[in-house]
């Protein structure tokens, strides 16, 4: 046997090894694969739905932050009038409180008055029966 002729059994012995510990590897490559294509579908059924009730509750919020903010003037509006009855019942308050002052001192004068009547119509009368 010439010496080409064993170099290709050895060259065709290698290759032959060669495809016989690729084919596992090709194997396996392709398993990978299938279950990357599993994954991507399973991902894109469960991510749609999923992306699309996101893209609903976006819209809803969108919606109730418009209507905040639609209200934002309303609730301003009603805390300075809360602040202007706040003022106003202070106002109140203190005429209230200068009304209770007058009537307590007219209390005591109507007392020292009633005091001081009595007290000369006892005199007018020890008086007037002393004559």
């Amino acid at each position: 046997m010439p010496l080409t002729g064993i170099a290709l059994i050895i060259i065709a012995a290698a290759i032959c090894i060669l495809v016989l510990t690729f084919i596992p590897t090709l194997l396996a490559i392709k398993r990978a694969a299938v279950s990357v294509d599993d994954l991507a579908k399973m991902v894109q059924n469960e991510l749609k739905p999923t992306l699309q009730e996101l893209t609903g509750v976006l819209a809803e919020m969108k919606v109730v932050g418009g209507g905040v903010a639609e209200h934002a003037d309303d609730v301003k509006r009603f805390m300075s009038e809360l602040g202007e009855v706040g003022s106003n019942l202070h106002t109140i308050n203190r005429t209230v409180g200068v009304v209770t002052g007058v009537l307590n001192t007219t209390s005591v004068w109507a007392t020292g008055a009633k005091v001081a009547g009595k007290y000369m119509f006892e005199r007018y009368l020890k008086k007037r029966g002393g004559l």
